[in-house]
């Protein structure tokens, strides 16, 4: 359907007819499941996918393939043969055009979209809506474990290290001030703003709530709309399922829409610097999750020179000598 040219995103219409093209059990086409919860939910996401997933789709445990990091956070960029090791288990191949989806609508897939393509796997999509959208639209669900299949060859791949920063990097960028050094790139903050003002706590007892010095506040969900699910679906669907979808979801705005929220939170000068390549852009979160969303809106809106802070704000906090900046 899309050759070697496989988009960001596709809809469900567009899922529904690459499945109707990839019946057999070919390496074509691997649907993967790729729900997290925060660690405060009783959700849980590899429960969820046993209760209801879309037909085929295999989970991918996004905790699990990650590397292990000195301060124990989860979730970081895997390492070349932990990114290998996964996909030769869920039957990847390179060739293979991945869709990633999750339960809350586009909450982690963007993330686990972001490590695929930061290993140079382009055949790679989210499905815009995720689980939700895609009954929303009619779709079909499974249940159970998923079958079992053969394991796939896949060649070590190179990270594009200019996409993942880790703390020096981010520490030493603090210290230049964007409006004076065309060396410093933009730290976009994807918490929420009362977290990066410092005037709300962070989920993480303890931890210190407030933003990484010339950071700019950008929540996540400024990319995305709230859809409602149709009330013929969530009656006779959704209500019935043995997990708890919420009766609303999230898509990604137009490219439109996540324009005005980026000139309106960075500016109409700083926004144009980072849409005409001449700023790099890092995304920052709590902990490297939706930093993946504000990642997809500026690969959707043409900006190519953007990276994630893996650690992310919780990285950043925990050690006793990083800046923390109150207020604007």
């Amino acid at each position: 359907m899309f050759g070697d040219h496989c988009p960001l995103v596709v809809t469900p219409a567009q899922l529904h007819n690459l499945q109707a093209e990839n019946k057999s059990a070919s390496q074509d086409l691997i649907v993967l499941d790729a729900s997290w919860h925060m660690p405060t939910s009783p959700r849980k996401g590899d429960q969820e996918y046993l209760a209801a997933h879309i037909p085929s789709a295999r989970f991918l445990d996004i905790d699990r393939v990650a590397s292990p990091h000195l301060l124990n956070l989860a979730h970081m960029m895997p390492d070349p043969q932990t990114f290998v090791a996964a996909c030769s288990k869920l039957g990847i191949a390179p060739s293979t055009h991945v869709v990633i989806y999750d339960s809350h609508g586009v909450f982690s897939s963007p993330r686990a979209l972001y490590m695929f393509r930061t290993f140079g796997h382009n055949r790679s999509s989210i499905l815009d809506g995720g689980l939700p959208g895609w009954l929303a639209h009619g779709g079909n669900i499974e249940q159970g474990e998923p079958k079992i299949v053969p394991h796939s060859k896949y060649a070590a791949p190179t990270l594009n290290q200019e996409a993942v920063k880790d703390y020096e990097q981010m520490v030493a960028n603090a210290e230049l001030d964007p409006s004076h050094s065309p060396d410093a790139y933009y730290v976009l903050d994807a918490r929420s703003k009362g977290r990066f003002l410092g005037t709300d706590p962070e989920p993480r007892p303890g931890l210190s709530s407030g933003h990484i010095p010339h950071s700019i506040s950008l929540p996540f969900n400024t990319f995305l709309e709230t859809h409602a699910v149709p009330e013929d679906i969530a009656s006779n669907i959704i209500n019935n399922l043995p997990l708890k979808l919420l009766p609303t979801y999230t898509r990604l705005r137009s490219t439109q829409g996540m324009l005005f929220a980026l000139e309106e939170s960075l500016g109409h000068e700083r926004a144009k610097e980072v849409l005409e390549g001449k700023r790099q852009v890092v995304a920052s979160c709590g902990s490297g999750m939706t930093a993946g969303v504000i990642w997809l809106g500026l690969k959707l809106l043409g900006v190519e020179r953007v990276g994630i802070y893996d650690e992310s704000w919780t990285g950043y906090a925990m050690r006793p000598g990083s800046k923390i900046v109150k207020g604007e």
